[in-house]
């Protein structure tokens, strides 16, 4: 192995003394580099190879490329770059090599040599990484996309670029991606050539043996591409995909005309397809701007335009009658709503066109229960609250089992101050299941607490802690402590934490809490303090190191504290605390004991 790490040190020297000679690194540098390598060579010459080694040895070449590159900057001078650069380079495309040789799995590794090779320019070494892991990776269409986009973006070859592509497919038949990033490169071909051919006219040149293909040019392999895709792809989203692609380019008007033909033929009942022929609505018949085109002029036109998307949408619930048919409309209707616009005029339009696409949605049962929250919002911001009270209703009676529909109901009516909202949480609570509860108690004792009397909002947090689960409960208890506090006398506080304390389970906020509680008070006794501690730590003294150091600190600090009961503790959590909790509580005790904690 000495002989090894020897041979690639002097392997290294030319390089090295050509730096010094020239003046891009010192003597002292050069030897600094020379310890560094001599220890990443012996680190990846061992029979345990570890990748992070590698990784190391990688990196700083690359660091030491870029300094070269800084130094060169800094003094102006560029020569010697083979004899300097180029040697380095080799070496770092010859570690990455033996890297991904041995950890052939890691596409990272492999994504890393991808982006060094693009970073300095190495097209033919990066023509090899492409190749070698596409044979060990073959089943990831974004490295053979990745490898087709450098050929033809890069290297220009639209030739290999398709050939990569064929070979891709014939692993992926079904790969959507596969097929949309094929397309889009041979349209991409296929505009190229057309600005070939006319600069060629326009000069004047005689084409001679440059034979345009008629075919290529105006996209029909593009076209044969769809074809093939869309028997063997299934949706709506590949035909959307691949007709935005189309889109781009100027010259494919019958090639988006046959896929936009092929979507209503094949997906008519599908929600995209109509949303798409909605949209495409805005886009048609736009007005040219002109000196003489007026504000009112453009507002009428939007108008007219957004009429007849939703001329297409009313058309669409009538013929695919279903809840994502109506998300579609109303998405649309609330996009233009929130668009800005000084006119209005079309900013009430698009209010009433929302509202009554809502209603309909509504009216026929097929309004999703996420739209609901949406609509009741319009409604409040319209001061429409007869009607929002109305809809909120008509909600829980259809989601009568969804904790998020009666929420919402009951938000609207402690909004618009109802005299109902008792009721109201009294239907949700009957209605709901005990578990998933906890969001209505707690939306209750809040508007209770700003509402409704102390003795009313106290016997509300007692049936809410018999009303949720053990687990939801914790919860509540932490804000019945809270709000006793809040409204009471710390002897209330007390005894409502001792009765609390009789019924498992806790969190360790609700004992900080009361410790906190206690340490507010004028006269913080120490013999509290220890007891709300030692009821923590029954708790959570194997598994929350910070409360046993918590308890020190007070043993230490508190006027009534007693130093001498520190050793029993820390005995106590050395014993109680589990796996690497001991050696935190150890590391910070130490602290505590040199005053630096």
């Amino acid at each position: 192995m000495a002989e090894r790490v020897e041979q690639r040190l002097e392997d290294r020297l030319p390089e090295l003394e050509q730096l010094e000679r020239v003046g891009l690194f010192t003597r002292r540098e050069v030897r600094a580099v020379l310890r560094k390598a001599s220890a990443l060579e012996y680190k990846i010459q061992r029979r345990a190879l570890r990748k992070e080694d590698f990784i190391s040895y990688i990196q700083y070449e690359i660091n030491l490329l870029e300094l070269i590159k800084k130094r060169r900057a800094r003094i102006g001078y560029s020569f010697k770059k083979d004899e300097i650069e180029y040697s380095i380079l080799q070496r770092v495309h010859s570690l990455f090599n033996r890297a991904t040789g041995k950890w052939k799995e890691d596409v990272q590794l492999w994504l890393s040599h991808v982006a060094f090779c693009k970073q300095w320019n190495s097209k033919h070494q990066l023509s090899k990484v492409f190749s070698t892991m596409l044979a060990i990776h073959p089943n990831k269409p974004a490295l053979w996309i990745m490898a087709a986009k450098w050929e033809m973006e890069t290297r220009l070859s639209s030739e290999s670029a398709r050939h990569l592509f064929l070979r891709a497919l014939c692993f992926h038949p079904e790969c959507p991606k596969l097929y949309q990033e094929y397309f889009r490169m041979e349209l991409m071909h296929a505009e190229k050539q057309r600005k070939e051919k006319k600069e060629f006219e326009q000069a004047k040149m005689d084409l001679g043996e440059l034979n345009y293909s008629e075919e290529i040019l105006n996209g029909e392999m593009a076209r044969i591409i769809y074809r093939d895709a869309a028997e063997k792809i299934k949706g709506v989203e590949f035909h959307l995909a691949v007709l935005s692609i189309a889109k781009l380019f100027d010259f494919t008007q019958d090639l988006q005309k046959e896929i936009l033909e092929g979507l209503q033929t094949k997906y008519a009942d599908d929600p995209l397809t109509w949303d798409y022929m909605a949209h495409r609505e805005l886009e048609l018949g736009s007005l040219q701007s002109t000196e003489h085109t007026t504000k009112q002029m453009k507002v009428s036109e939007m108008t007219q335009r957004e009429e007849r998307c939703c001329a297409v949408f009313e058309e669409a619930v009538r013929a695919v009658p279903t809840e994502n048919m109506w998300k579609c409309y109303i998405t649309f209707c609330l996009e233009r709503y929130n668009r800005k616009t000084n006119s209005e005029e079309l900013k009430q339009k698009r209010l009433e066109r929302t509202l009554s696409a809502f209603n309909k949605a509504h009216e026929s049962s097929l309004l999703p229960e996420t739209l609901y929250k949406q609509w009741l919002q319009l409604l409040l911001e319209s001061n429409l609250s007869e009607k929002a009270t109305e809809v909120a209703e008509a909600a829980t009676k259809r989601f009568s089992l969804s904790v998020e529909t009666w929420q919402m109901r009951l938000q609207v009516l402690i909004q618009l101050k109802s005299d109902d909202v008792t009721q109201c949480f009294e239907e949700a609570v009957k209605h709901v299941k005990s578990k998933g509860a906890l969001p209505l108690w707690t939306l209750w004792v809040e508007w209770s607490e700003g509402t409704n009397s102390k003795e009313d909002t106290e016997a509300l947090y007692q049936r809410s802690l018999h009303a949720t689960t053990p687990a939801e409960s914790v919860t509540m208890k932490e804000k019945y402590l809270d709000w006793t506090y809040r409204s009471g006398c710390y002897k209330k506080v007390k005894r409502v934490f001792t009765s609390l304390c009789e019924n498992r389970p806790f969190s360790l906020d609700f004992f900080r809490k009361m410790i906190q509680i206690e340490k507010e008070q004028e006269s913080c006794k120490m013999h509290h303090l220890r007891e709300y501690y030692e009821r923590a730590l029954r708790e959570f003294g194997s598994t929350d190191s910070d409360l046993w150091l918590d308890y020190i600190k007070e043993e230490l600090n508190h006027p009534q504290g007693k130093p001498e009961n520190c050793g029993s503790i820390h005995w106590r959590a050395m014993k109680m605390l589990q796996g690497d909790l001991v050696e935190a509580f150890v590391s910070k005790y130490t602290l505590l004991q040199t005053g630096h904690l």
